[in-house]
């Protein structure tokens, strides 16, 4: 062997040491999560943190947010910021609720689909054939959904029995599943307030009650997500127009094709969301009814390093304080000021372990701060307890941005036959 080679192979990067977690790893973590919040629940005295209704109301407020983070992972995937996740969501909020109160609900799913993905369409046009700055088009399909579905309102629900410009008639429920039995047992077991034993029942107890069967649906979409995505050659083709849409023209993969079905799906996934917040979470559309939710799943989705099982964990984690809010409120977010002092805590101590002794002192102040709080405070105030789940948001993108790696392309301009 040359001295060139050895010193060319001497000088290739090493591969990156970090491993994959497995499943008995991931499901250990887990536990040891659950374990702490069962710690906290029975220092605080707030028995509603791993409730069956808590659980169950966390779920039904994540999954717009997952499914809006979703279609962001899809587009952003093929390379195209989609911001306009937002206003996609609010078409698919009018259209689902246009057609859900005529037709039925599950007619209001498919044509909130359809809105979104017009949506969608519109975004791929303006960034794909035509090159405008991702992030101004986004902007301006959201501004465009704002003013279209008010307009879209005034002559159509304006008109209906039940309705006005900023709402539509009640729309009927898509059906809800309960296991008997089981749902039953595990309530019983969570309302002992036993530490783990009775949050698990709770955790569990939440997600065999009362679900809807679109929440079914969007749950199934993550798993059918990563199948597609990592387990095709459709979904490695599109992958690389993300990664180096040059170097997959030069392999014969039509990229302009590809990133128009990326942006397509993500707005009917958008779409969905939409019609979900409309038909299942409130039964009514109401304008303004999005509240940034498009927003929140693409931060959900940036905190999952663009994959679909941290996203649905950082749409679970918003959806979950969002929920404290509603039920017990107050009470609730005060006993998570003392969880995340925990957590702060562990953080001090992985920091010190890696030598990184600035970052350690900052958390170490962070959580004697929050102790403090916690112990000479009864409640906190009801601005916070609003604020509670965007500040959870804020706080976890802030942690998780050192080891984040988004596409290489996404977001970059590609015109074909550029790498010629």
């Amino acid at each position: 062997m040359s001295t060139s080679t050895v010193s060319a192979v001497s000088a290739a990067p090493k591969k990156s040491a970090r491993r994959k977690l497995s499943v008995p790893v991931i499901l250990l973590i887990i536990a040891g999560g659950l374990a702490l919040v069962s710690l906290v629940r029975i220092i605080s005295g707030a028995d509603d943190l791993t409730s069956v209704g808590q659980v169950s109301g966390a779920l039904q407020l994540a999954i717009p947010i997952g499914l809006a983070g979703l279609g962001g992972l899809w587009a952003e995937r093929a390379g195209v910021v989609n911001i306009g996740l937002e206003g996609m969501m609010i078409l698919g909020t009018w259209f689902g609720a246009y057609a859900g109160y005529q037709w039925g609900p599950w007619a209001g799913v498919a044509l909130g689909i359809l809105g979104g993905a017009l949506g969608g369409l519109l975004h791929a046009i303006i960034t794909v054939t035509f090159g405008v700055n991702h992030i101004v088009s986004g902007v301006a399909i959201n501004i465009l959904a704002v003013g279209a579905t008010r307009y879209l309102s005034n002559f159509t629900f304006d008109k209906a029995p039940g309705g006005s410009s900023k709402q539509s008639p009640r729309i009927d429920e898509i059906t809800k599943v309960t296991i008997p039995g089981l749902s039953d047992w595990l309530r019983d077991i969570q309302g002992k307030h036993w530490f783990f034993v009775s949050d698990v029942a709770g955790v569990v107890g939440g997600l065999v009650t009362n679900l809807s069967l679109l929440t079914i649906v969007a749950l199934l979409l993550i798993p059918a997500t990563i199948w597609i995505l990592w387990r095709t050659a459709f979904g490695l083709r599109l992958r690389s127009c993300g990664e180096n849409p040059v170097a997959a023209e030069s392999l014969g993969v039509n990229v302009y094709k590809y990133k128009y079905i990326a942006v397509v799906v993500s707005g009917g996934l958008a779409g969905l969301a939409g019609a979900f917040l409309a038909i299942v979470a409130t039964g009514i559309y109401q304008e303004g009814q999005t509240g940034g939710r498009g927003y929140i799943g693409l931060a959900a989705m940036i905190f999952g390093n663009w994959m679909p099982g941290g996203m649905a964990l950082g749409a679970g984690l918003f959806g979950f304080t969002d929920s404290l809010k509603l039920r017990g409120g107050a009470e609730n977010v005060h006993a998570m000021l003392l969880l995340l002092a925990i957590l702060l805590l562990l953080v001090v101590f992985w920091q010190l372990y890696k030598k990184k002794y600035v970052p350690a002192a900052i958390s170490a102040v962070a959580a004697v701060l929050l102790f403090v709080w916690y112990t000479f405070t009864n409640e906190v105030p009801s601005q916070f307890v609003d604020a509670a789940p965007y500040i959870t948001t804020l706080l976890v993108l802030a942690l998780s941005a050192q080891r984040l790696r988004m596409p290489k392309a996404d977001g970059m301009p590609y015109r074909k036959g550029q790498g010629k």
